[in-house]
């Protein structure tokens, strides 16, 4: 048992693991725990002051990191992003797509520039780098991409229409997308947390007790558990709700 343990705490060690969407509360929490698994990180937003900071708060080899300020919804800078991550290390196990963001409005005020917004990082932006990652786990047939989507793919909201409809087509693309590169031995997983206390919500324009939400650790968690799972085991989705905010 304590054998097994200890493999598990290793399981990341000098594993390349990109993280798109790093500056985020999720993204953050991740990576927290992959510095202390001693993965080797490619770090992803869009905002490269935020990334020089977060980095700076590290206790880390600066040789284990690499950051890479990326827009994702311009699939040059997707891929330039994995050619980086590539150039750096050689290769790339793990993609983490934590990237999003969210408008809530009534259905008859939204604007095309909303559902715009929503579909280019949400889907588009997601299609970019999982695309990206994808060719280049296919030469090594091994990887696994981890799409944090949220429990708004699974079930819908009042005032969300276009944030679901973002999510809903990344569902779809993430499941395709699982069936397709299975024969790669690239594993896919998509994880539906319900609402999680993170900046996120400082934009969105509702009304929340944020204290009842999850944290962005249960949620990294609930990623570090996945990335770890034994080679032949494929966690394909994981489904985690705060006991207050419950969708079956």
């Amino acid at each position: 048992m304590i054998k097994n343990e200890v493999k598990k705490c290793k399981a990341m060690q000098d594993k390349v693991v990109v993280v798109v969407g790093a500056t985020g509360g999720i993204g953050q929490a991740l990576v927290e725990k992959l510095v202390a698994q001693q993965a080797r990180l490619v770090l992803a937003a869009r905002d490269g002051d935020r990334l020089g900071q977060l980095v700076r708060g590290m206790v880390v080899d600066p040789q284990q990191v690499l950051t890479v300020p990326t827009d994702i919804t311009d699939p040059t800078q997707a891929a330039t992003l994995m050619d980086k991550a590539i150039a750096h290390f050689g290769q790339i196990d793990v993609l983490v797509n934590a990237a999003g963001a969210g408008i809530m409005k009534q259905f008859n005020k939204l604007e095309p520039a909303d559902l715009d917004a929503m579909l280019d990082l949400n889907l588009k932006g997601l299609f970019y780098t999982s695309q990206a990652a994808a060719n280049v786990m296919k030469e090594r047939k091994m990887g696994h991409i981890c799409n944090v989507i949220g429990i708004l793919g699974k079930h819908s909201m009042p005032m969300a229409t276009a944030y679901c409809a973002s999510k809903f087509g990344a569902v779809g693309l993430t499941k395709c997308m699982g069936e397709e590169l299975r024969r790669y031995g690239i594993k896919v997983t998509a994880f539906y947390f319900g609402g999680v206390n993170t900046p996120f919500w400082d934009e969105v324009q509702l009304k929340v007790d944020r204290t009842k939400m999850l944290s962005a650790e249960t949620a990294a968690a609930a990623i570090l558990y996945a990335m770890t799972a034994e080679p032949q085991a494929v966690p394909m989705e994981i489904n985690i709700q705060p006991d207050s905010h419950l969708f079956f």
